[in-house]
């Protein structure tokens, strides 16, 4: 569900460990709006979450308790490859699906795929926006990089094939067993595979240059 590879060292928010915790849960819990909103779109999901939903389909899990599956094997598999592991890649693989969860309960956001077309556009624009923010924050806490994150890293590493490969890879790959367990593959998928960069390079940016971050740290702290 992260997307920082390949991108610049990011910004990180100024302040103590609770300050640092807060602006993780906080980007975590944007992550989770962003997906909700573009699942309710009905438009299409990022790959991961394509493969979620397949498995919510096949499974007795919700959509959210599927996304937590996914990321806690993606976790295990990047450790035991030799990714390093922090509190922010734990709380990534939990938390998110256990907003996603909460969110989708919440009858007046569950309501809004009947909306027309044009609304169902903008959940998807805003969405994947609002993914980018999240990103800047929880990546910006400096606590750890999220599970498929790790995992890129550490196949890329191994294999000594090029970042941005090593994730295209990996995203087929989900996004291939995902639609045939039955996700939602459309538009969607398509304007978050080109969409998500430059939210996240822009969200980055705009962190950098506000009082809460500290804009140039030492690449010894990028997630």
């Amino acid at each position: 569900m992260e997307r920082t590879g390949g991108m610049h060292v990011p910004p990180l928010i100024r302040g103590s460990v609770v300050t640092r915790s807060a602006s993780l849960v906080l980007g975590l819990f944007l992550f989770a709006f962003g997906i909700v909103l573009l699942l309710e779109s009905g438009l299409g999901l990022s790959p991961w979450d394509v493969l979620a939903q397949g498995i919510s389909d096949k499974t007795q899990l919700s959509f959210g308790t599927a996304n937590i599956a996914i990321a806690v094997v993606v976790l295990v598999v990047a450790w035991a490859l030799g990714a390093r592991i922090g509190p922010g890649t734990v709380a990534n693989a939990l938390l998110i699906g256990l907003f996603v969860d909460w969110l989708v309960a919440i009858d007046a956001i569950d309501a809004l795929s009947d909306t027309s077309l044009a609304i169902r556009i903008t959940l998807m624009v805003v969405g994947i926006l609002i993914i980018g923010i999240g990103t800047s924050f929880y990546v910006g806490a400096g606590m750890g990089a999220g599970p498929r994150d790790s995992l890129m890293l550490v196949t890329s590493r191994r294999s000594g094939v090029r970042i941005g490969v090593t994730r295209a890879t990996i995203e087929v790959v989900a996004t291939v067993i995902g639609l045939a367990l039955g996700g939602t593959v459309g538009i969607g998928t398509i304007a978050f595979a080109f969409g998500i960069g430059p939210a996240v390079e822009l969200s980055f940016w705009l962190l950098g240059r506000s009082p809460i971050a500290i804009a140039a740290p030492d690449a010894s702290h990028a997630a």
